[in-house]
């Protein structure tokens, strides 16, 4: 990947991740960039299937790009799409709690273990700081 393509990635996000908001600000080096559907998938290296990813939701999705949702136990339901997706119809914040309003937002929480104890208490604290964008 070039670096124009790579900076238009991580402006386009506004430099946080397209999944869980966290800041790249708030990390020492640079987050990863995510193939939305993974190149064993056949997703190829274009700015329309690339994502800006946290290590943590990146590590968590993997090449995953569909899954169960966990209210209904709807089988296949697509995760988080950011190209295709609006970020606010799938899901809300209720303070450091990310919720799923919709099959996809919920399937995307839980593949990517979103709402981890530990995700959510480095949340919590950041929140408290002004430092993590709720909106």
């Amino acid at each position: 990947m070039d670096k124009a393509l790579e900076e238009l990635v991580r402006r386009r996000a506004g430099h946080l991740c397209e999944f869980c908001r966290m800041p790249q600000a708030l990390y020492l080096t640079h987050f990863p960039i995510d193939h939305i559907i993974a190149q064993q998938h056949g997703g190829p290296t274009i700015a329309d299937n690339l994502a800006l990813a946290c290590y943590r939701c990146n590590l968590h999705k993997g090449p995953n790009i569909a899954s169960l949702d966990p209210l209904s136990g709807q089988l296949l339901v697509p995760l988080f799409h950011p190209r295709r997706d609006r970020w606010e119809d799938h899901f809300e914040w209720q303070g450091p709690m990310l919720i799923g309003r919709t099959p996809v937002g919920r399937a995307t929480i839980n593949v990517l273990a979103i709402n981890h104890p530990d995700y959510f208490g480095v949340r919590e604290e950041l929140i408290e700081e002004g430092l993590f964008p709720l909106d």
